[in-house]
């Protein structure tokens, strides 16, 4: 049967064949994320897809056999089709989540288990050691101290309410590791963010800002195609990210606090805070059990501050506004005029 089976692959732009695949997936339950880029699919000699897997990044994704066929050997051939095709990429490092059942198949294929969510989620990798050897690399920038901070920050852009919450933890800290969510959103790049991170916390001394890694588990790549409840989907990524936190960075840089700003305005990110506090600071999770410090978010004209009032601003070109709200390194970085035009106008427009 396998014989009579042809891979092939599909960009996303092709409409005609991702109808066909749409239609494929619903019927096995499953639907298309966002961020996919290319199909693999293999088709019997009568044109019916009988399997497809998708890449999106380092994610693969939408994984699916023909019932009929399940059990024929099938999803090892199409794991190899799609691991090959991510490969010639150039995409070495690669993750799927999956519901747990799935574990066997894919632990075939050469994953390995990195966390888990009950019976909802589970998140694998194709090694069995990149994590333990990123945790032995963040080792070398451990600093010793009784009250070691940690925060995870994306700043999109860097606001001054970023800026209190860095200041407030290194003032209370002996040390404090910063980690930038690495990911490319249509607003700021990655390298502006962490630039504008750099250039805002200059003058504070105690602090290691840390590249941001695959183990810090962006929302724009968290899978949505096989659970359907969003409330689901936010406990499940909140759970996996802070699980990988606890278990492999705490450890490995001393971390003892944990530092957050409230968060008044995005629920989902309020329920992120929320989890923090099972998740890192349960004495279920000894001996890794840090402290969970919620900082009150800063106001300026007695609204809060936030990346998205900034953007906003920014879209508005109310230069003045945005003045207020933004630390005058993010400012200077805003006025440059060699920006993508694909997000909010800078100040210089």
């Amino acid at each position: 049967m396998l014989d009579e089976i042809s891979f092939s692959r599909v960009p996303i732009t092709n409409r005609y064949k991702i109808g066909k695949i749409q239609t494929f997936l619903a019927r096995n339950g499953l639907d298309i994320d966002d961020d996919i880029e290319y199909f693999v699919i293999g088709k019997c000699i009568t044109g019916q897809i009988l399997a497809c897997g998708a890449i999106a990044g380092k994610v693969l994704k939408s994984i699916a056999i023909e019932k009929t066929c399940r059990g024929s050997g099938l999803s090892l051939t199409l794991m190899t089709e799609l691991t090959n095709f991510a490969y010639e990429l150039g995409r070495y490092n690669l993750f799927l989540f999956t519901k747990p059942q799935n574990f066997n198949l894919f632990r075939q294929s050469g994953f390995f288990p990195l966390a888990q969510v009950d019976d909802a989620m589970i998140l694998m990798e194709n090694s069995p050691n990149r994590f333990q050897s990123y945790c032995q690399q963040l080792k070398l920038m451990k600093v010793a101290g009784d009250r070691i901070g940690g925060m995870v920050m994306n700043a999109n852009p860097f606001t001054l309410g970023h800026q209190y919450l860095v200041e407030k933890a290194c003032a209370e800290c002996d040390w404090v590791h910063l980690f930038v969510v690495r990911e490319e959103g249509k607003d700021f790049s990655y390298l502006e963010r962490l630039n504008m991170i750099r250039a805002g916390t200059q003058h504070l001394k105690n602090i290691t800002i840390h590249l941001g890694s695959d183990y810090m588990i962006s929302r724009a790549t968290f899978p949505t195609y096989f659970i359907k409840d969003q409330q689901k989907i936010n406990e499940c990524h909140a759970a996996l990210d802070l699980q990988l936190f606890r278990d492999g960075i705490v450890p490995a840089l001393g971390i003892t606090h944990r530092y957050v700003g409230t968060e008044p305005l995005c629920p989902v990110t309020n329920h992120y805070n929320e989890a923090m506090h099972y998740w890192l600071a349960s004495s279920i999770f000894r001996p890794n059990r840090i402290q969970i410090v919620e900082v009150p978010r800063k106001s300026v004209d007695g609204e809060p501050v936030s990346a998205s009032r900034v953007r906003r601003l920014l879209s508005q070109q109310n230069n003045e506004q945005v003045a207020k709200l933004v630390p005058k390194t993010t400012y200077t970085i805003l006025l440059r005029d060699d920006v993508p035009s694909d997000r909010p106008k800078s100040v210089a427009a």
